[in-house]
């Protein structure tokens, strides 16, 4: 990414591929290069990908319009997206992966409970994302008549995996070579496919989508925002440490959240058009996101729909393992990068089997996984982007891995706040198509908005509250403290034994 440019912000030529060595560091000064106007490229290689037409389908089955579902898509993605961008100007100040990062809120071994939520949210959405590419593979060759059944999901599923755990434990060189490669594929085919299936949009069947509620349009708005940006915000930090210190924070903000934000957009306007269109295929995406589109595609473009599929979602497979393996690091794992990534690569593809061979009901499975850790990230988020803030000088270094150091060890007001939040969230949200969520909505009762067979069951309020209670927590009682860490002289650089910490 940023730290594979020279120092005019073009791409390198590279050399050999070399498994990176950099995993909790700092990122030292003559390796900080790039221009902010670099990070449109990485962002926007992991974010076109052709699940975005399926959005269109998720955001109609909350019961919306297309207006509706227009607006809570534009709303919720971009706006997602701009908490990511506020926070990789935090990686620009730091040079530092984002949960270390964290650590000034946090304290140095406070930061491993967010951590430990950050891991289990990349580990997730990479084992969603090597999940769909496998099942749309196989469904690729069923219409093709060359098998489709366990077979061809096995060894889709090996291939899949072995590119996504490659990438990941070899790091950002080979990342961002095959984030060259995708973008550049994955965009040309996307747009060949939307132009072979736009006739199979139908305008009159689409407006005459009734609109629903209030409730039911906030449940969609929020289900944006964690499908989206709040699935990336906790590795935001990550993608622009490498960036020099003196880079535009405006432009960090700008291009993240631009580049992020515009395939998303596209993809989602044409998935709601063409979801609209047919009940059938709007139903099918529920269990098939992508295999479902290919029933709508002449037999020649299979092939090529295979390769957009795949290349896409392990664009941004590729980029969760990297950045779950720092989280694990993060969170008090002591081993190099490459053999967390590898941990989490083992993980990655048990989930993906249970998706693939038992799991009955994807949709309801997935926003039930979105809903539940994006509480916990949202308040993250709140308290993240409130100490960043407040902060008017560059993080200290060396203390950001010594427990003794100006952010302490494991500060209680951020901690509390954080479960307080995540604890009030999980009341405000329901899944019922999840059996091992129903225990949430606790609070929907008891706060009058109908229980959870209410009107506000479904709307997901507690993302929100979550996010909103974080940033206003730390805002109100952590100033004090961040004066008082900007107040002292800074600390010595980060010996060895600090930066195990």
């Amino acid at each position: 990414m940023a730290g594979f440019t020279d120092a005019t912000g073009s791409r390198s030529a590279g050399g050999p591929l070399q498994v990176e060595a950099h995993g909790l560091d700092v990122i030292r000064d003559s390796e900080r290069k790039g221009t902010p106007r670099t990070l449109f490229w990485p962002w926007f290689g992991a974010n076109v990908s052709i699940l975005g037409l399926s959005y269109g389908a998720f955001a109609l089955g909350f019961g919306i319009s297309f207006w509706q579902a227009l607006v809570a898509g534009v709303i919720g993605i971009v706006f997602s997206f701009l908490l990511c961008g506020f926070v990789a100007v935090a990686g620009k100040r730091g040079s530092a992966p984002t949960m270390v990062l964290g650590r000034a809120a946090y304290g140095v071994r406070g930061s491993r409970l967010p951590a430990v939520i950050s891991w289990m949210l990349t580990v997730g959405w990479e084992t969603v994302l090597t999940a769909l590419a496998t099942m749309a593979t196989a469904t690729v060759f069923e219409r093709l008549g060359h098998g489709g059944g366990t077979a061809t999901q096995v060894v889709a599923l090996i291939v899949v995996g072995a590119l996504t755990v490659v990438g990941g434990v070899m790091g950002f060189d080979l990342i961002m070579r095959l984030q060259t490669v995708i973008t550049v594929v994955t965009g040309v085919l996307t747009v060949v496919y939307i132009a072979l299936v736009a006739d199979h949009i139908h305008w009159h069947t689409v407006s005459a989508v009734p609109a629903g509620s209030a409730q039911e349009f906030i449940g969609a708005l929020v289900f944006m925002m964690t499908g989206f940006g709040l699935g990336w915000v906790n590795a935001a930090a990550d993608y622009s440490r490498y960036l020099p210190r003196s880079s535009s924070g405006r432009g960090v903000i700008g291009w993240t959240t631009f580049g992020a934000s515009v395939a998303p957009l596209l993809l989602l306007v044409f998935g709601l058009l063409l979801a609209g269109s047919s009940d059938d295929l709007s139903k099918a995406v529920a269990l098939d996101p992508i295999g479902a589109l290919t029933t709508i595609l002449p037999t020649w473009f299979l092939v090529p729909f295979a390769v957009v599929a795949v290349l896409g979602l392990v664009g941004g497979a590729v980029l969760d393992i990297y950045s779950s393996g720092l989280a694990l690091l993060s969170a008090g794992l002591r081993v190099p990068r490459y053999l967390a990534a590898l941990v989490d690569g083992v993980l990655m593809m048990a989930g993906s089997v249970y998706i693939v061979f038992f799991a009955d009901d994807f949709l309801g499975q997935f926003i039930g996984f979105l809903t539940t850790l994006g509480v916990p990230v949202a308040a993250w988020c709140g308290v993240m982007l409130a100490d960043l803030a407040m902060r008017r000088r560059d993080y200290d270094e060396g203390d950001l891995f010594r427990r003794t150091g100006r952010y302490g060890d494991v500060p209680l007001q951020p901690l509390l706040l954080t479960l307080v939040a995540t604890a009030l969230g999980w009341g405000l949200v329901t899944n019922s198509a999840a059996g091992w969520l129903e225990w949430q909505g606790y609070f929907l009762g008891p706060f009058g908005l109908g229980g959870r067979n209410g009107d506000w069951a479904y709307a997901n309020l507690g993302v929100l509250v979550a996010l909103t209670l974080g940033f206003l927590g730390t805002l109100a009682f952590g100033v004090g403290r961040v004066k008082a860490q900007e107040r002292l002289d800074p600390s010595p650089a980060a010996g060895a034994e600090a930066v195990r910490a």
